[in-house]
This record gives C-alpha cells, sequence and structure tokens, in this order.
C-alpha cells in the first residue's frame, strides 16, 4: 500500500526503468501499462530516466511511443529517439577518465568507458576479468556495440560519455569509498546495487551530470514546475530524481536504506508498483 500524500496535479511522471518499470523478467505488466495510457490520456507527459545506455533504453521507448527525450546514462545524455539529436550532454573530462581508470587498473576493477554520444554509442573495454561472469553476459547481450583496444587509457584522448564499473557486492562498495576519497567533487559517482544479484555498479560521470539535474531540464523544456513531476525509482542512482520531483516515489523493491528517506512507497515492481502510483497520485486525483 501506498503512503498517503498530498495530491498534486502532476503533468510529467519520470521513470527509473530496471527495478521499476521493467519486472525482473524485463516485461511491462498489463496493469501498469494501462495505467501509462490512462494518464497520457490525460496530457500527462512520460519520460524514462535510467542508467541504461541510450541504445539498450531506446527501443523500449519507441515501443512505448513516447514523445519526450530520453534521458540515459544517469542523466549524462539525453537524445531525441528517432532523430538522434542530442538533447542535453554533460561529457566526462577525458582528464578525470583517465586518472579514473588508472587508479581503476590499480586496484584490478573491470572498467567500461561508454562512448560515441552522437550516434548509438559504444562500450568500450581493454579486457574483462575471467570470473566477472555478470559483466561477461552483459557485454555478449550487446556484442554489437563492444569494441576493445589495447590501452584505455590512450583510447580517451576526447571526453567520454561517462566510465562504468561493476563487480561483486561488497568489493565494488569498497572500491567506490576508495574512488570517492580520491575524485572527491570532481566527478559524480552513482550506484546502482542489487544485493539479490550480489552485483553493485558504479557510474563516474561528470560533476554536472545527475537524474535529477537532467529531469529538470526536461520539465523547463515542457513548460512543467517542478511541483508538478511525479519520480519513480527503486535504487541510489534515483535520489537526485527523487529529491527532485515534487513527488518522490520509492519501489517496494528498493533496499531499507531508501525506504527510510521520507519518500512514498509503492508497491514492487512485481507487484504493479508503477501503476499503483500512477493510480494513487493522479488518476484517483
Amino acid at each position: 500500500m501506498l503512503d498517503s500524500a498530498r495530491f498534486m496535479p502532476f503533468k510529467l511522471i519520470a521513470l527509473d526503468i530496471d527495478g521499476t518499470l521493467l519486472t525482473t523478467r524485463g516485461e511491462i505488466t498489463p496493469r501498469t501499462s494501462q495505467a501509462l495510457n490512462q494518464a497520457r490520456q490525460l496530457g500527462v507527459q512520460i519520460v524514462l530516466v535510467t542508467g541504461r545506455r541510450f541504445n539498450s533504453a531506446r527501443e523500449l521507448v519507441l515501443r512505448l511511443e513516447l514523445d519526450v527525450p530520453l534521458v540515459s546514462h544517469n542523466g549524462a545524455l539525453t537524445k531525441n529517439i528517432e532523430t538522434l539529436e542530442v538533447v542535453d550532454f554533460h561529457p566526462l573530462e577525458a582528464g578525470l577518465a583517465r586518472e579514473v581508470i588508472h587508479f581503476g587498473r590499480e586496484h584490478g576493477v573491470d572498467l567500461i568507458c561508454n562512448d560515441d554520444p552522437h550516434g548509438l554509442g559504444t562500450m568500450v573495454i581493454e579486457g574483462v576479468s575471467p570470473d566477472n561472469k555478470a559483466l561477461h553476459r552483459y557485454l555478449n547481450l550487446y556484442r554489437s556495440s563492444v569494441v576493445e583496444v589495447p590501452d584505455l587509457i590512450e583510447y580517451v584522448q576526447a571526453p567520454p560519455i561517462q566510465l562504468t564499473v561493476s563487480g561483486r557486492c561488497d568489493p565494488t562498495d569498497e572500491f567506490e569509498l576508495k574512488l570517492r576519497d580520491l575524485m572527491g567533487e570532481r566527478v559524480q559517482i552513482f550506484k546502482t546495487r542489487y544485493r539479490s544479484y550480489d552485483l553493485t555498479i558504479l557510474d563516474v560521470l561528470s560533476a554536472s551530470a545527475s537524474k535529477g539535474e537532467s529531469l529538470a531540464a526536461v520539465a523547463a523544456r515542457h513548460g512543467v514546475a517542478r511541483e508538478e513531476v511525479m519520480a519513480v525509482g527503486d535504487n541510489h542512482n534515483d535520489l537526485t530524481m527523487l529529491r527532485y520531483a515534487g513527488l518522490g516515489v520509492v519501489m517496494g523493491n528498493a533496499e531499507d536504506e531508501l525506504k527510510q528517506m521520507g519518500f512514498a512507497q509503492t508497491a514492487s515492481n512485481e507487484e504493479d508498483g508503477v501503476a499503483l502510483a500512477i493510480e494513487r497520485f493522479i488518476l484517483e486525483t
């Protein structure tokens, strides 16, 4: 059941994808699909704000026939899904990227450099640890987007979109603390943690990039006030947009840490959580 919240005339819904809009099987439930359609019939716009790469989220936006640009890479890149026009871009400064790569090498972590902001996107790697099975599976899914180079530091001469680190939860969480100590406020580091899979993903972005900043830009372009935005998410990388929105809603499958931050709460992604939030705060107003 959802926590009580003051009804607002929401005009824009911002949705995270994985763990929020989609079930663990990667599906949108019929009830959620119906709620999205009903909200759109009322004139409410829907924007997907995701940590996914642009190309891996683009197909879903096309399927939903959304006419708002896609916010991808945790806010670093916002693009028109049909024309590929870059609407908003916060590149990671090349020198900072090389510093992070060097530090990652020293600590033996697996790094992906996400590049090609004006196209469909590439994942540039210099090798992956044999025991990082989750990353191997992911790269195999998008093999056509993977570029392997002998030296990632040499490759990064122009600012990329972002760097990504992934691995088992505890060691990756430990690396995050060390990386934050090193980089300070020169970059943004967003964490997505899936305890059930023993997987933590760290995205290293420009200091100006975040889901919240890009959502604010989308709202401004569409003449929507902050108080008229509802955001729904499930993970640490969603915090900036949950805090920006007039109403932030946390999924039931989120970690307890997020549920204790004072946001409204809904059911899990397996229990039509997004649909329940839309029904409660938009369709029943």
